[in-house]
């Protein structure tokens, strides 16, 4: 294995611990456990509440594939029975639950999705049913005497609940004594999770004391800006990128974010070594974000399509050409003028998600036909017909008689 100090820099790299007597506390047991020379037994849990999984889910994902390059054991451990209840520890209101049914199929999702970046060979795949689904109530009983409600109301998204005679159920709180249980049927040496989670890791730690283990080292990483530099990346903000998307919408994604976010992206989601991004960062914003854009894209579609990318947002971005290459949509060039329209093509193409979306996008100016901006939604289409949504997104009309692409 390395040496201790250079795996120590490695892994706190990019962390945040909320106050640096923690800070303190974490670095020397971990420096303790990193002496010992053996690997650690190291997991984060990830609760599959959805099917996509944004640059934000990779922040810790990141952290457990350095753990893996530096010789220990990880484990990806899907909270499916967790996800029944909801984790609290970001939320001003109560989680929906999901069926059974939905988290396994996200679970699927998210395990493929987390392979972009973890060593398939060399992570353990875990469900916490398997034993919090095996738990009496008596010991769940037990587990719960281990805290007292006033830590729980001591948190801020519970305390302001609280004090706004908001719900706040039962099983919210309990929320936290079941992840704190995985570091004990686990037995772990460090647990990995947001900056939002602390509060739950330090559970871990506590009850893994009153079972008679060693507590975790809680290792967290803050959250991650979107793409507007302020509130943190979330879909239904619409500020993501994720981690799926094609090389060419996620490289132009991450062009978009302010210069502002730049020294975090390079720290928390590259592994670029610092007086690498400091001389970035001293350079032109724009060269230093095509960077930043490359490293990210590469990370998770590999060199080639990252360079493709870079090339294609330079060409239909920065020097505005029409891509040689684009997706095509199969219209009959005899039918009605209204079955040709812009308004139907846009939708029907899901260059809009709707409609009333295609409406909004040539209302603001969005939408170009053939290089001019398109004034008219009714305005027909033809073969040869050529439009470009927003910045990255390109259609060829082409003649047929059913839908294309």
């Amino acid at each position: 294995m390395a040496p201790v100090e250079d795996q120590l820099a490695a892994l706190l790299r990019g962390t945040e611990f909320g106050d640096e007597p923690t800070r303190r506390v974490m670095e020397a047991e971990l420096r303790e456990r990193l002496a010992e020379g053996r690997p650690l037994r190291v997991y984060c849990g990830y609760d599959p509440t959805a099917v996509d999984l944004h640059l934000g889910h990779t922040l810790t994902m990141r952290k457990l594939r350095t753990f893996q390059d530096l010789g220990h054991e990880v484990t990806f451990l899907i909270g499916n029975f967790t996800t029944l209840v909801g984790d609290p520890s970001d939320a001003d209101r109560t989680r929906p639950m999901l069926s059974p049914e939905e988290i396994e199929e996200n679970s699927r999702t998210y395990v493929d999705q987390a392979f972009r970046i973890l060593d398939r060979e060399r992570t353990i795949v875990r469900r916490n049913a398997d034993w919090l689904g095996a738990l009496s109530f008596g010991d769940v009983l037990r587990v719960a005497s281990h805290f007292t409600v006033a830590q729980f109301l001591e948190r801020d998204n519970l305390a302001r609940r609280f004090e706004r005679h908001d719900p706040i159920h039962i099983s919210e709180f309990l929320y936290a004594l079941m992840q704190a249980y995985d570091a004990v049927a686990m037995e772990t040496d460090v647990q990995v999770g947001g900056s939002d989670q602390l509060f739950n890791l330090m559970a871990g730690r506590v009850l893994q004391r009153e079972y008679g283990q060693r507590p975790q080292v809680a290792i967290t990483l803050p959250l991650l800006s979107g793409t507007d530099g302020n509130l943190k990346m979330s879909k239904s903000l619409g500020n993501h990128i994720g981690i799926d998307e094609p090389p060419n919408d996620l490289f132009g994604k991450v062009m978009s974010i302010p210069d502002s976010s730049l020294r975090s992206y390079f720290t928390l989601l590259t592994d670029l070594p610092d007086v690498e991004v400091e001389a970035l960062l001293a350079g032109a914003p724009m060269e230093a974000k095509k960077r930043l854009a490359l490293e990210i894209t590469a990370g998770l579609h590999g060199s080639s399509a990252a360079e493709a990318a870079r090339g294609y947002f330079e060409s239909t971005i920065q020097r505005r050409e029409t891509p040689s290459e684009m997706p095509e949509y199969a219209l009959d060039g005899e039918a009605p003028e209204g079955e040709r329209s812009l308004l139907r093509v846009l939708a029907a193409s899901g260059l809009a998600a709707s409609s009333a979306e295609a409406r909004r996008l040539v209302a603001q100016g969005a939408v170009r036909v053939n290089g001019e901006r398109a004034l008219e939604a009714a305005r027909p289409l033809s073969p040869g017909d050529e439009l470009r949504v927003g910045p990255r997104r390109f259609l060829r009309v082409v003649a047929g008689a059913g839908r294309g692409a």
